[in-house]
């Protein structure tokens, strides 16, 4: 049996300088975009590595320490119905903890299939508008002030 989900998780705005930001269509939902997201492995797994781990297993990417930043913001959100039974019973919130990823430019990407589909790279108004989640549109939105 696979153990329940940790109801912490991270949310990776990738992005370039020129305000571009990638998102990713869920494999279990088409038509669902959205930035790399995902949960600790471990209560003690520093946020910062469970973001580069994801990073790495969603998109194939392996930035450098410099182009990470923690943007300091959390979302707690109602987990969807659809995914509450990958968290022990009677969880119902996640923790979400925002960190954004500087690439130099827009590159191609190495989904994991099983969990994404498609790929896209879209000025960051687009990509807001594109995503299912309101904290990624939100997070997504406050790229300008990250760029500064």
């Amino acid at each position: 049996m696979q153990p329940f989900k940790i109801p912490e998780s991270v949310l990776v705005v990738i992005y370039t300088p020129q305000l571009e930001v990638l998102l990713i269509e869920r494999a279990d939902h088409p038509g669902f975009w959205q930035s790399v997201t995902g949960s600790r492995d471990a209560l003690d797994e520093p946020l910062l590595l469970t973001a580069r781990r994801e990073v790495m297993e969603e998109t194939g990417i392996a930035a450098k320490p410099a182009q990470w930043r923690d943007w300091g913001l959390s979302n707690v959100y109602e987990i969807y119905p659809a995914w509450r039974h990958r968290y022990a019973p009677g969880v119902r919130f996640n923790t979400e903890h925002v960190f954004g990823l500087c690439l130099p430019s827009a590159c191609a990407v190495t989904l994991a299939p099983r969990e994404h589909t498609a790929w896209q790279w879209l000025p960051y108004k687009a990509a807001a508008d594109r995503c299912f989640s309101p904290s990624n549109a939100e997070a997504v939105l406050l790229l300008p002030r990250f760029l500064a």
